[in-house]
């Protein structure tokens, strides 16, 4: 009988491997399968396709959405969704992370493992971008800081070299944009003076820096556009924004490389420059034609 029948479904994965593990005896040959290889690769689950997941563990998609439903889940996204909030609320101490270094690379924390690790961490979640991004939503992300006089930046702790790095980038675009780091802490004065027309482009993820989401609540209380790359629809920032991009990084042993929220932040500003120069072309043909 599935979960659905009797309550809901587990939201963590603690509890899912749990429910997984008691049920497993009963579950169909291939839904057992699925189910084994979920426990087994949570990452897999939490970065890939239906599709490809379903090639990894050697059944086929509906097979999958069958697992999620006999669990009690609505489909496969909603199966997958405890998978990513493990990723986001797994926080090990640096110690711990060190210590899980060395015995993933053999004990001495060899160097050409570890860049094998991390290339490959980058590529899965570069990978993983590409093909979940929701296009028309990223469209509306570009089309909000397209039209926005001033574009603020805010992205704290892990955040703070997308935020910076873009910043560098729109300044070589020429677009007119404001970092909010400052050392003397008046950031929220410096949102202060955004006028009607600006907008705020803000990263988080967990474990949400406070600095970003106060921005973030400001922005959204006096009625300024807020364009969220964050790392799901729980996110507390999600709530405030006009628009939300979503970012899953695969990390190697709790150590994660930003690999796929520097492609997303340069596809923006990228995306953001040529939108505005073509705009530009648009507006000097109308103004020759008219002479």
């Amino acid at each position: 009988m599935p979960l659905t029948d009797l309550a809901a479904p587990p939201r963590d994965f603690a509890g899912l491997s749990a429910l997984v593990l008691a049920r497993h005896g009963g579950l169909p040959k291939r839904l057992a399968q699925v189910a084994r290889f979920a426990l087994e690769h949570p990452d897999d689950i939490a970065f890939g396709t239906a599709a490809s997941v379903a090639a990894r563990a050697h059944v086929q998609p509906s097979t999958l959405v069958r697992l999620a439903q006999e669990l009690g889940y609505s489909g496969f996204s909603e199966f997958q969704a405890v998978f990513r909030a493990r990723l986001r609320n797994r926080a090990p101490s640096y110690a711990e992370r060190l210590a899980a270094v060395r015995a993933h690379a053999g004990g001495d924390g060899e160097v050409g493992a570890l860049l094998a690790s991390f290339a490959n961490a980058a590529a899965r979640s570069a990978e993983a971008l590409a093909e979940r991004t929701d296009l028309a939503r990223l469209e509306t992300a570009v089309a909000v800081l397209a039209r926005a006089g001033t574009i603020y930046l805010a992205g704290q702790r892990r955040s703070f070299a997308v935020a910076a790095y873009l910043s560098y980038t729109l300044a070589k675009l020429c677009i007119r944009h404001e970092l909010l780091a400052s050392p003397t802490g008046i950031e929220p004065e410096t949102l202060n003076m955004a006028g009607k027309g600006d907008a705020l482009l803000a990263f988080s993820f967990a474990p949400y820096a406070p600095g970003t989401l106060a921005l973030v609540n400001a922005a959204a209380e006096r009625g300024m556009p807020v364009v969220a790359v964050t790392d799901g629809p729980f996110s507390p920032l999600v709530a405030a924004s006009e628009v939300w991009l979503e970012v899953i990084e695969a990390d190697v042993d709790g150590f994660r490389n930003p690999a796929a929220t520097f492609a997303l932040a340069m596809t923006l500003a990228v995306s953001v420059g040529e939108r505005r120069e073509r705009k530009k072309r648009g507006s000097s043909s109308r103004a020759a034609g008219s002479g």
